[in-house]
């Protein structure tokens, strides 16, 4: 009975023992449960707040952003996300959409004068590494409007704009904000050379006046690529003034233009070394390259030089090493002298010396570019410019020519020379055997017996040459040459053709101060008849204010105007 009992009393402490902890766990599960929901409901709140901050903190950026619009646009709202696409232009005029135009011209963006746009790079997820993108996504510039084409959602970029958004490589289709924006008129600009040559160029200032021409603005940071000829440089923007970004129309902008930091690495770079009369510089030139100098004639020393009392000896000294090179002189506009485009040159084999003197019509006082050409193999020189003497060469000659005519002389029947009388027979009997006159028709050279062997002639243009030159000369003068515009001629022709007759010869506009091609002949018969290539009559057309009256007159026509009106010659 007493067994029963316990049982019964440690069976019902068992239960109340496992009520009172199912008890227990039912309190904490139900204090878990509310400390997890009281979790849930503040995190919840937080994220509504943070919603609420970030909606007010985008509200306040996009009331900044429109009142910084209307500041930055005078009054004008535009701002538009498009694609950006490339296309072959010039300058720095992008191409919108015509919905751009209407939204545009609803504001009276158009009553306000020439429109201007910023434009920046949106980042986009996976375009590109972190780094880069984070590099990329500051590249901002600005730009004009050429015209409202582009298909809608797109922006048409020229090389210009799409270079300096652009450095690298990048998306197929990226992501372009344009925001219409009022530029100042440009002061001041001062521009780097990423290399030396630019400065080379004659009137470089007017080269890149006329490749400003081109543009609506100019930005801080952009790279500036200028074309003169067959060569590119590039030039960056260190300093804008009033503003880090300016407009360039119908304005005067003082422009200073500064040197490279460092020239190390380009190597490729064509660019002049000045040389000194009197001073020589040593050299290496490849076979198929050029090294180029550049030398200054002022008018004391032309003066000298055309009075005949003295001239200009351009001197190469090259090493036997088995090397050869060629020698080619202008004068400036043309700054690269080659084997198509120069006013002097010299073949010889070896060391040669090139001498300018007043029998020279086209030699001018000014600046001349020398341009040696790798012709065989790799050669080491020394090069020289150097004033030479003429009158003691002079005094000579006229010594000569007294003494002939005071002597009674014969002529000789070998070598034709006019020898004295009393010493004819002599010089007959020593002249036959030792001397002998080359037979080639317009020759008459004298050569000593053991020399007539390496006396030859060119069977095309009969110049007279040593036998190891004929190599060279028939390689220089008699291979064709081929011109771009799809000529071919031989040097001499090929040269005559590229100074005068080529369309794609580079001249000097009389207007714009720029190397262009000369193109066909003018549409215009009156320009054709003033002499004007094509480029230059398009050039003349624009118009200019008259000194004397103010009157916007064609550069073309204003010397006629001048004479007409004004009776100025």
């Amino acid at each position: 009975m007493d067994f029963e009992l316990r049982r019964a009393r440690e069976k019902l402490e068992r239960e109340q023992k496992e009520r009172k902890e199912k008890a227990r766990l039912k309190l904490e599960r139900d204090r878990k449960s509310k400390q997890e929901a009281a979790r849930q409901r503040d995190a919840i709140e937080a994220v509504q707040r943070s919603r609420r901050l970030d909606a007010a903190e985008a509200q306040l950026k996009a009331d900044q952003q429109m009142e910084e619009s209307l500041l930055a646009g005078r009054g004008v709202m535009f701002f538009r996300i498009l694609e950006a696409v490339a296309y072959q232009g010039n300058g720095d005029k992008i191409k919108l959409p015509p919905s751009c135009f209407k939204e545009l011209s609803d504001q009276g963006a158009f009553d306000k004068g020439p429109l201007y746009f910023g434009l920046s790079v949106v980042h986009q997820e996976g375009s590109l590494d972190t780094k880069a993108a984070e590099t990329q996504n500051q590249r901002t510039t600005h730009a004009g409007v050429l015209e409202f084409t582009a298909e809608e959602g797109s922006v048409s970029l020229p090389p210009h704009v799409w270079s300096n958004l652009f450095p690298e490589e990048t998306l197929k289709s990226p992501l372009v904000e344009v925001r219409y924006l009022w530029l100042p008129k440009g002061t001041y600009a001062k521009l780097q050379a990423d290399g030396i040559g630019f400065s080379d160029i004659p009137n470089h200032k007017a080269v890149l006046e006329t490749r400003l021409r081109q543009h609506a603005t100019l930005s801080q940071d952009d790279v500036l690529i200028v074309n003169h000829g067959e060569l590119t440089y590039k030039l960056k923007v260190l300093e804008l003034k009033p503003s880090s970004s300016i407009s360039v129309l119908e304005t005067d902008i003082e422009v200073d233009i500064v040197g490279p930091d460092s020239v190390s690495g380009r190597t490729n770079q064509q660019f002049l070394k000045p040389l000194e009369f009197g001073k020589s510089e040593t050299g290496m030139v490849e076979e198929g390259n050029y090294v180029y100098y550049k030398f200054s004639m002022d008018g004391d020393i032309l003066g000298i030089i055309a009075s005949g009392d003295a001239r200009i000896e351009v001197k190469i000294e090259a090493e036997s090493d088995g090397g050869d090179t060629d020698l080619y002189i202008s004068r400036h506009p043309l700054i690269f002298p080659n084997r198509h485009q120069h006013e002097w040159s010299s073949h010889d084999v070896g060391s040669k010396t090139l001498i300018l003197s007043h029998k020279d019509q086209s030699l001018e006082a000014g600046t001349f570019s020398i341009g040696v050409y790798g012709f065989k193999g790799t050669t080491k020189y020394q090069i020289s410019v150097s004033v030479q003497d003429n009158l003691n060469h002079k005094v000579g000659q006229q010594a000569t020519s007294s003494s002939s005519m005071e002597v009674d002389t014969v002529e000789c029947r070998n070598c034709k020379h006019y020898i004295p009388s009393r010493s004819i027979a002599l010089h007959e009997a020593y002249c036959s055997r030792h001397n002998i006159i080359c037979p080639h028709a317009g020759c008459g050279v004298v050569l000593r017996v053991a020399e007539a062997k390496n006396h030859v002639h060119c069977d095309k243009c009969g110049q007279a040459l040593q036998r190891g030159e004929m190599e060279k000369h028939m390689k220089v003068f008699h291979e064709p040459l081929h011109c771009p515009c799809g000529v071919v001629l031989e040097k001499e022709l090929m040269v005559q053709h590229q100074a005068s007759a080529c369309p794609l010869r580079l001249i000097t506009c009389r207007f714009c101060g720029d190397m262009v091609q000369a193109g066909s002949s003018a549409m215009d018969v009156r320009d054709r008849l003033r002499g004007l290539s094509e480029h230059e009559s398009i050039c003349g057309s624009r118009t200019a204010p008259c000194d004397s009256c103010g009157r916007s007159v064609m550069l073309k026509e204003m010397d006629i105007h001048q004479i007409a009106v004004h009776q100025r010659n």
